[in-house]
């Protein structure tokens, strides 16, 4: 999605280059005929959405002592069982089905 600056959208004027063997540009290039999308803006929006989870999976957050104790005591404790969560994880998935 490009983004919308004071005089509409943004310009794409950087260029990224990337070399692939032919096996997986021809996996991207189904991946992107099935959403529908061009080849480069599949890439493209794969790409940043993996860099946001990355940059996502780093973030610190920081918690005041009492919740920071609370915390730890939540990890420490014993697993308790669920029986949907059981239910959920001994069912066969969908495409075993």
């Amino acid at each position: 999605m490009a983004q919308l600056g004071p005089a509409g959208p943004a310009r794409k004027d950087d260029v990224i280059q990337i070399r692939a063997s032919a096996e997986t540009k021809a996996i991207l290039t189904r991946a992107a005929a099935l959403r529908g999308q061009k080849l480069s803006e599949f890439m493209l929006d794969s790409a940043r959405r993996q860099a946001e989870d990355t940059i996502l999976d780093q973030r610190v957050f920081f918690l005041a002592h009492e919740a920071h104790e609370a915390f730890l005591a939540m990890l420490d404790a014993p697993a308790q069982d669920v029986a949907e969560l059981r239910t959920r994880l001994t069912k066969p998935p969908a495409w075993e089905r």
